[in-house]
């Protein structure tokens, strides 16, 4: 029961650290878009996953593997950054924009791993 209270009291934790970094870069966005997009690109995410997770598993091959395949990702994430604007340009509505780039993204992403499949490379 008080391994439970831990792990619980780590978990929300963790979810306020990673909510406040969220809170903070579109706070930031509101005055400066190219500040709030150079913290956002930075590895924040990255950074606090590789902190959690040494935490939890001290394991730094894990860390290594988790990198690698961050590295592998990125490609079919850019999709998102591409169709977002050129749809709003197009003045299509926000939320259908949004709706249009993340299944854009999502099926990117599908697509990229088929392919690295077929190079053995397997998740």
């Amino acid at each position: 029961m008080i391994l439970n209270l831990h792990r619980m009291g780590y978990i929300i934790i963790k979810t306020i650290i990673t909510a406040i970094v969220i809170v903070l870069i579109s706070e930031i966005a509101k005055k400066s878009s190219l500040f709030a997009g150079l913290i956002a690109s930075l590895p924040l995410t990255s950074f606090l996953a590789f902190i959690w997770l040494h935490v939890e598993t001290k394991d730094t091959s894990k860390t290594i593997d988790l990198s690698y395949s961050i590295i592998l990702m990125i490609i079919p994430s850019f999709i998102f950054f591409i169709v977002l604007p050129m749809c709003l340009k197009m003045q299509i509505p926000y939320i259908f924009s949004m709706i249009l780039a993340f299944c854009s993204t999502a099926l990117s992403y599908w697509l990229y791993v088929l392919l690295l499949n077929k190079f053995g490379i397997n998740f």
